[in-house]
């Protein structure tokens, strides 16, 4: 079984626009510029890559509250190819990020992490709902030690 995983860094190109499903999932999708800097017989070149991101539930609610244009972040995912038609009916294809992760870029900028309260029917993009003393809804015991969870 093969992985699909990718790691970008980059800058947001538009703002996370948020939408919610009919179910009311919460979806956000935003674009990252991807840059590359080499030398090609003693010259430096730069090409840039473009990345359509796309993030679900409570994920893609927090990336839209936090991120905007031109912050420069770390996505991690997985890619997806889909399909679709044009206005004029012939057949596309696109690839984009489906994210699992997503932060802010620490390189040249510093964040305040602000822990969002956890509902006990919340459905946290993958994150396992946490109960009292840092145990999961499973009943299994925090993973980084004590009684404080990380953030």
């Amino acid at each position: 079984m093969a992985d699909n995983n990718i790691t970008l860094v980059g800058n947001l190109t538009r703002d996370p626009e948020l939408r919610f499903t009919a179910t009311g999932r919460g979806v956000a999708s935003f674009g990252i510029a991807v840059g590359r800097r080499y030398q090609v017989n003693g010259e430096w070149k730069e090409d840039t890559s473009y990345f359509n991101v796309t993030a679900w539930g409570q994920l893609g609610e927090n990336a839209s509250a936090t991120l905007s244009k031109g912050m420069r972040c770390v996505v991690s995912g997985r890619l997806e190819q889909r399909e679709y038609n044009n206005r004029e009916g012939e057949k596309r294809s696109a690839i984009e990020v489906v994210a699992d992760e997503i932060g802010p870029s620490l390189k040249w900028a510093t964040a305040q992490v602000e822990r969002n309260p956890r509902d006990a029917n919340a459905q946290g993009g993958g994150a396992s709902n946490r109960g009292q003393g840092g145990q999961t809804a499973g009943g299994d015991e925090n993973p980084f030690g004590g009684e404080e969870e990380p953030f």
